[in-house]
């Protein structure tokens, strides 16, 4: 049967999901009332039970659903809101198995996205983009990341953690990494592996493969993080770097970040890693500090090593594409500049700005005070926020061009002419190296 005719046999009580630009959505899911169920079996001969454990969204009630329960009635949602993370299936898999090459989607979650049998990483399905999966031929150690996995996941339940809370702390400090990595010369395993999964040359369209191909290229350093920090040995490395039972500031060159440098073969990471304030991982080794201490209090996330602040998670690939979509219909216009910065340098530049913005309504006579010192007090805020503005975007564009994207390029981003933008670029390195 055709979908439009199969479609026909409900009675839909919305449109199915489509992206911001148009086109359906890949992880569109339904929802079915009990009739409605009733009539897949019916169709389908298979027994509700077998299709209960099959489809995750099978079961799944709403509210929308209840009206005319005599009626077999469907409803549309999105994937990730019924049940997860989506990804795109292996074609030639689903070939093996049906002898059809259709497009598969299944929920998968973010740890098991390599195909083992056939060297492919499968992306997210929730994305507006036209790519199903990433060759990983060239790359073994991707494919070798996933079943190392399964012995990460062995250690965490026996130490009584949830996979899934390991994988995304881990996920977020290497996702932190990537982007700082713009500016780290000696790094040299990401760049080759990104060209590998781009089909050899990212430099076409090298922020659109950094999008999409981040969490493949990343992936054996997010397992081998989630292992290092289930290993309680490397708990003890954090818990000496603190001076043990004679607390101070935690150094540049402890022994915990050196070890987790060395791990993820990247000598040279360990100072980075550990000056990275406000980072996850620095949260997380403050937890285990507290925790050691017994300074931690009852239980609750500043104690917890395992929980994860809202903007310490790893952005995903469908909000990034998002983002530079939105970028490039508006260049220039300043709009987007929190994706460009650091979740601290977001708080500090938003915090100054609701400062000036409470001094704004002073100046316009909402709250008493002298016009003059507010209006000081206003024009000090405001040069404070342009300076921390421009540094990150200065910030950003050299890093851009120290990751080989064309000056052209990035002047067109930030709206401003060549030239201005190489006088200004130079300056800031030769301010940078006195």
């Amino acid at each position: 049967m055709e979908a439009k005719v199969l479609r026909a046999c409900w009675r839909w009580r919305n449109y199915p999901p489509g992206h911001e630009g148009g086109g359906a959505r890949a992880d569109a899911e339904v929802l079915l009332n009990a009739a409605g169920r009733q009539l897949v079996v019916g169709m389908g001969g298979v027994e509700e039970e077998v299709l209960a454990r099959a489809l995750p969204s099978w079961g799944k009630e709403d509210a929308k659903l209840r009206a005319g329960a005599g009626d077999p009635v469907g409803l549309w949602r999105t994937g990730g809101a019924v049940a997860g993370p989506v990804a795109f299936g292996c074609r030639l898999c689903a070939v093996r198995r049906t002898g059809a090459s259709v497009r598969v989607v299944r929920y998968t979650p973010r740890w098991e996205r390599v195909c083992v049998r056939h060297g492919r990483w499968l992306l997210d399905a929730d994305a507006n983009q036209p790519l199903e999966h990433l060759d990983l031929r060239g790359l073994p150690e991707v494919v070798a990341a996933q079943r190392r996995w399964t012995r990460v996941v062995r250690r965490a339940v026996r130490a009584g953690i949830e996979p899934e809370r390991v994988f995304a702390l881990a996920q977020a400090v290497v996702a932190r990494w990537w982007e700082q990595a713009y500016g780290w010369e000696r790094e040299k395993i990401w760049p080759w592996r990104l060209h590998q999964v781009a089909g050899g040359d990212a430099g076409g369209d090298l922020e659109w493969w950094r999008i999409v191909g981040r969490d493949a290229v990343v992936f054996p350093e997010v397992v081998a993080v989630a292992d290092a920090l289930l290993d309680p040995a490397m708990a003890e490395l954090v818990w000496a770097d603190s001076g043990a039972g004679r607390p101070r500031a935690l150094p540049a060159d402890g022994m915990f970040c050196r070890s987790l440098g060395e791990r993820l073969g990247r000598s040279w990471l360990g100072p980075l890693a550990a000056t990275d304030h406000g980072g996850p991982l620095i949260g997380w080794m403050g937890s285990v500090i507290r925790l050691r201490r017994g300074a931690g209090g009852p239980p609750g996330y500043d104690n917890d090593p395992w929980w994860l602040r809202q903007e310490h998670r790893a952005a995903t690939m469908s909000g990034q594409l998002r983002v530079m979509g939105k970028d490039k219909k508006a260049p220039g216009s300043g709009t987007m500049w929190r994706a460009a910065v650091s979740a601290e340098q977001r708080r500090l530049i938003t915090s100054t700005l609701d400062s000036v913005q409470e001094q704004l309504l002073q100046l316009r006579g909402v709250h008493s005070g002298p016009t003059a010192d507010v209006a000081r007090r206003l024009l000090r805020g405001l040069g404070h926020s342009a300076g921390l503005i421009e540094n990150a975007w200065k910030r950003t564009a050299l890093a851009a061009v120290n990751g080989g994207v064309p000056l052209e390029e990035v002047a067109r981003w930030v709206d401003m002419p060549v030239e201005v933008l190489s006088q200004m670029l130079t300056a800031d390195r030769q301010e940078e190296d006195s």
